[in-house]
């Protein structure tokens, strides 16, 4: 392949990929098996998931967990989730840090036992140094309350006389929210049927491409997975502008990083 070609390929892989895992619950209904065990089921999609990332060369993948809204479900199944956090960090840190990953977790942590806030924090610390991927799992997370807090650092930054107000713009706020230091998402996942973006990564997703698939989330896999980054690559992004000018900007043709590969 051609330095140009070469160029153009890694272009059209997403750099960041949001995904909302949506379907444990009805994957497991399907089976006559408690919502719990379509839960653990998933954190296997997980692994699949970061394992493909970094194989394809994205570098930035965020997936939701928990968001703030769960904890209006029955307190029993909030009880496992939470415990099957705590065990995944407990029993995936090592691999991830064994396969270059970097692991953050973003979204309130102070509703959490003080046992779940220190593994995150060990966990975190664990792999600081890593490039190979950055994961990070949003957990208790909204994204209403994610620009709700960065509002809040703004008015603390003016009334304590360090930000001018009529200084305040889009790169301002940007700053104060969970991931300034990485790339806004470029694709945006949703798999279990619904078509919405409940409440995730709103801020950040403003130009993120949507994709949505039937696929419940313990049964997409690594050719699942696949193919939502060639229909990304397939798309032209125009961030407001015609797509003449993006074709006289970028005269060359959009290329499928999977082409010639099973989908």
């Amino acid at each position: 392949m051609s330095m140009a070609g070469m160029d153009e390929a890694e272009a059209s892989v997403p750099r960041h990929v949001a995904i909302i895992m949506d379907g444990n619950g009805r994957w497991a209904k399907q089976r006559g098996r408690p919502r719990t065990a379509g839960h653990r089921e998933g954190v296997k999609t997980v692994r699949v998931v970061v394992e493909e990332s970094i194989r394809l060369g994205v570098g930035t993948l965020t997936l939701f967990a928990f968001s703030s809204e769960n904890w209006r479900r029955p307190r029993s199944e909030v009880n496992i989730l939470l415990e099957l956090f705590m065990s995944a960090l407990r029993g995936e840190v090592r691999r991830l840090h064994e396969n270059g990953v970097r692991l953050r977790i973003i979204g309130d942590r102070t509703a959490f036992p003080d046992k779940l806030q220190r593994r995150i924090i060990e966990a975190e610390d664990l792999t600081a140094d890593n490039r190979a991927l950055h994961l990070q799992v949003a957990a208790n997370y909204g994204g209403r309350w994610d620009m709700m807090q960065a509002a809040r650092r703004l008015a603390d930054d003016v009334r304590a006389g360090i930000l001018d107000p009529e200084m305040i713009d889009e790169r301002t706020v940007a700053s104060r929210l969970s991931f300034p230091d990485l790339p806004e998402p470029d694709l945006f996942i949703r798999t279990g049927g619904e078509q919405r973006l409940s409440n995730f990564v709103l801020w950040q997703s403003a130009y993120a491409e949507l994709y949505f698939t039937e696929i419940l989330w313990p049964d997409f896999d690594a050719a699942a997975y696949r193919c939502a980054i060639s229909d990304f690559a397939r798309r032209q992004r125009r961030f407001g502008q015609i797509s003449e000018q993006i074709e006289t900007t970028h005269p060359e043709s959009i290329a499928d990083p999977l082409e010639g590969e099973l989908r």
